[in-house]
């Protein structure tokens, strides 16, 4: 499912490796070559916060968020490097491969950016990585898909909030487009697998909500795909 070697072939770039920032004179695929193995040897887990917040689902998560795809997702997110996606998603379509059977259809649902962050970030970034992943899993065999019936709303700063707080918070933040979800229930409910997609989970608040959003208009999701999880949170017994 992964193969990430023919997914970075067309970084040809100058500088620093985007995975652990060593400088290079001229790296042949981005990222150099103890980074390119740390990322190929990713392979998902079942991952929760500490504390689980209220409705978080069953989650596959890619790895830890450090090293080698700490720095592939901020140098992706933050630097500009967008060519990134493709591996990247590849990746992602791991995780959600982790959550959804072959033999059935699977829809996934990146969790949105607000009109903000698709300003800094030239567009919506897991909007990017999920296109990438639903490539990668049609061509492993899955009928995959991908929309996005969710849009997001400025939130404020919520590091002083408890976990319930953090929870509200990001469940106002979130509202359904109505429209969009008329297309995907059009003939009557959804079939199929459905996965929310998202970056990195730290609270696991924003996922939460997602799910919780979806949910109440009467969109049953099965499990969330995530590329990387705080450490400290990490728990491969978090299903």
């Amino acid at each position: 499912m992964i193969g990430l070697l023919g997914e970075l072939a067309d970084l040809v770039l100058p500088g620093a490796c985007a995975g652990c920032g060593a400088d290079r004179e001229r790296l042949r695929h981005g990222v150099c070559p103890a980074c390119v193995a740390e990322l190929e040897g990713l392979r998902p887990y079942w991952s929760a916060p500490r504390p689980r917040p209220a409705g978080f689902p069953a989650c596959a998560t890619v790895g830890p968020y450090a090293g080698a795809l700490r720095g592939a997702l901020l140098a992706y997110k933050e630097k500009g490097s967008h060519r990134l996606a493709g591996p990247l998603g590849a990746l992602l379509a791991g995780a959600v491969a982790m959550v959804a059977p072959r033999d059935r259809p699977v829809l996934i649902v990146p969790v949105p950016s607000t009109r903000a962050a698709r300003r800094e970030r030239y567009g919506d970034h897991m909007s990017r990585l999920t296109a990438h992943a639903v490539r990668r899993l049609c061509a492993a065999g899955w009928a995959a898909s991908a929309a996005q019936p969710l849009r997001a709303l400025p939130r404020p700063d919520s590091t002083s909030l408890d976990a319930a707080g953090r929870l509200t918070e990001a469940v106002n933040s979130l509202r359904i487009i109505p429209a969009r979800i008329g297309v995907l229930r059009r003939g009557g409910a959804m079939r199929g697998t459905l996965v929310v997609a998202d970056d990195i989970v730290t609270t696991g608040a924003t996922v939460a909500a997602a799910v919780r959003r979806l949910e109440e208009a009467d969109m049953q999701v099965t499990g969330a795909a995530v590329l990387a999880a705080t450490e400290l949170r990490r728990s491969r017994l978090g299903i």
